[in-house]
């Protein structure tokens, strides 16, 4: 199988959740983080967890990593965006055939979409992965091919990776329900979905 480096871009600040850390927040007696890092590590792959040089949530990100087999690397210029997590990626991917970027606020996300959208990836290594709910709607994981770092690498702003897809023969892979389109950004949001609504 082609080998894939798992991105977890947490380098972000939670502005939606008015003080509190969405990568904090309880997923199955675990912080969602820390989840996402298990799970993708789960796969085999190498992973690395991009986090914010300072700021009230650094400490507590990077604690929730302690003991996993993961690559955490600070991003001093996480303020831009997700741009910034994205070109950390692409630099610790270097010439692996493929990136996968896992948002860690996503709890539906598990090992197996994971090793469904790797298994996807394997079949065709120049093609884009994405996953998307069962409706069809795009969504995440997704994986890029190698040939797109050097466009990833000049990716500016608050932007993941979304317009490098267009006009790419992008291979969907579709999941149950809505996991590939949930995810939680402020405290209604996570209200919500452990209540059952998403």
């Amino acid at each position: 199988m082609e080998e894939v480096l798992i991105l977890i871009p947490a380098a972000g600040a939670s502005s939606r959740m008015r003080g509190a850390d969405k990568l904090m927040q309880d997923v199955g007696g675990e912080p969602a983080l820390r989840r996402a890092a298990r799970i993708a590590r789960a796969t085999g792959a190498r992973v690395v967890v991009t986090l914010p040089e300072g700021g009230p949530h650094a400490t507590a990100r990077r604690a929730g990593l302690q003991g996993l087999d993961v690559q955490a690397i600070t991003v001093a210029d996480a303020h831009e965006g997700m741009a910034a997590s994205l070109r950390a990626g692409v630099a610790w991917a270097q010439s692996v055939p493929g990136l996968m970027v896992m948002l860690p606020d996503m709890p539906g996300i598990g090992t197996e979409d994971l090793t469904t959208l790797l298994a996807a990836f394997d079949t065709d290594p120049t093609r884009p992965v994405r996953a998307a709910a069962e409706d069809g709607t795009p969504g995440h994981p997704v994986i890029f091919p190698r040939r797109l770092y050097p466009e990833i690498a000049v990716l500016t702003g608050d932007v993941g990776g979304r317009a490098l897809l267009q006009g790419e023969e992008v291979r969907v892979v579709m999941r149950p329900g809505q996991r590939a389109i949930c995810d939680l950004d402020s405290p209604e949001d996570w209200e919500n979905w452990r209540g059952g609504g998403a």
